[in-house]
């Protein structure tokens, strides 16, 4: 397993924009949990639904988007680490921007309904 990360952990770009994905990660976990106590006991997650208590879920529900990201994150560097195997440097480099990406869109999410709600 270790020679399969060795090849990618050469990659300064990769491993950059991994670990800044990484950092906004954390900042989106901290900041859940700094601001844990001020929220409600429902809150509005799945805004897709309509309206009513479909859109709802307790309180500890606004760690799904981060969950659900932590197993994106893992997917895309496994891949990532994969295609760099396979000679496509590009394609590793751009599964890693698409994943720095989402950790924005994630935490911009998080932060927008912590605001919202409190």
């Amino acid at each position: 397993m270790r020679k399969f990360f060795s090849d990618i952990k050469k990659d300064r770009i990769t491993v950059g924009v991994f670990s800044l994905s990484l950092l906004v990660l954390i900042f989106a976990l901290l900041f859940i949990l700094f601001n844990y106590k001020n929220i409600p006991p429902f809150i509005p997650i799945f805004n897709q639904l309509p309206w009513g208590n479909e859109r709802l879920t307790q309180s500890y529900g606004i760690f799904i988007p981060v969950i659900l990201y932590v197993f994106v994150f893992v997917f895309n560097i496994i891949f990532s680490a994969f295609l760099y195997n396979k000679n496509s440097p590009l394609l590793a480099r751009i599964i890693a921007s698409v994943n720095l990406l989402l950790s924005v869109m994630n935490f911009i999410f998080i932060f927008k309904t912590i605001l919202l709600i409190s």
